[in-house]
């Protein structure tokens, strides 16, 4: 099995090159490392590599990069996946900071880049845009979220944190409740890209300067219920939905096997488990007890 540590960066395409990268960099605060005619990738400013996008129709989530422990053999992945029956192939140069990855696609069609060393771009102290921690989670609409959730699970590594009903699965590859999500819809495409910032404090920041950009929220501030997250939503350029967020459920050890504690949980201990289908999206509010614009 082929075990993820952390997600590294996706890939998207975008109509309007120049327009999406002014979002990503002014407005959100990451730092533009390469660029060319049709193409840009941009990291955190503290040289994680998080979003990279190509000139394409739509804006749709082409390839997502994961990295497993510095000094893992790619052949030797490889080697584990041809046993699964899934074919891949060798790539050099992804990014800036990845001079070798496998590459191959996973159920819903999205491609998937595995590496395992990787070259930081070094720390960016201008201070711009929201400036998050670190890329935080990627959620996908796909057709069958149990058949996706159990390849990243049985191939990739990835562990359950939650699932409500059978439709939306949440799953970790480290302390964070979720890197991935899944979510069943008839339309398999984006859900939503999240970023990691400190705490509310910076959400509520965040909050003003979109504003102040005429860019509003279209969901929150929210505490979740599942993972407990506070988050605040808005759309990009390319109407993508973009999510802010601090306080997400950790897990504290996981032989242990329960998320640390935090006065807003519903069980104690707060352990993985399967919340029922109809479970409000949000614990308290805008949107918490009925629909809400901007999310379906």
């Amino acid at each position: 099995m082929i075990q993820v540590k952390r997600l590294a960066h996706a890939t998207f395409n975008t109509p309007d090159l120049e327009r999406i990268v002014d979002y990503w960099t002014r407005i959100i605060g990451l730092t533009l490392v390469d660029k060319g005619k049709s193409h840009a990738l941009l990291a955190t400013k503290y040289g994680e590599e998080a979003i990279a996008v190509e000139t394409g129709e739509g804006a749709n989530l082409v390839r997502a990069a994961f990295q497993v422990a510095p000094g893992t053999g790619l052949g030797d992945l490889q080697k584990n996946l041809a046993e699964h029956g899934i074919k891949s192939e060798m790539r050099s140069d992804i990014s800036p900071g990845v001079a070798k990855a496998i590459v191959f696609a996973d159920p819903k069609g999205t491609v998937v880049e595995i590496f395992s060393d990787y070259r930081h771009s070094g720390r960016d102290t201008a201070e711009q845009g929201v400036m998050p921690l670190k890329f935080g989670h990627l959620a996908y609409r796909c057709k069958d979220p149990v058949k996706v959730t159990s390849f990243y699970t049985d191939i990739l590594g990835f562990k359950v944190s939650d699932w409500m009903g059978d439709r939306f699965s949440f799953l970790r590859c480290g302390r964070d409740h979720h890197t991935v999500n899944f979510a069943r819809y008839d339309e398999e495409r984006l859900h939503h890209i999240a970023f990691e910032v400190a705490d509310m404090a910076e959400v509520q920041r965040s909050s003003d300067l979109l504003a102040r950009n005429g860019i509003h929220l279209v969901w929150g501030p929210i505490r979740h219920l599942v993972g407990h997250n506070i988050a605040a939503y808005h759309r990009n350029p390319d109407d993508q939905r973009i999510e802010i967020f601090a306080e997400m459920d950790i897990m504290r050890d996981e032989e242990l096997g329960y998320f640390e504690p935090r006065p807003w949980h519903q069980d104690f201990p707060q352990r993985p488990k399967v919340w029922p289908a109809d479970t409000l999206r949000a614990y308290w509010g805008f949107g918490s007890f009925g629909t809400f614009p901007g999310y379906p």
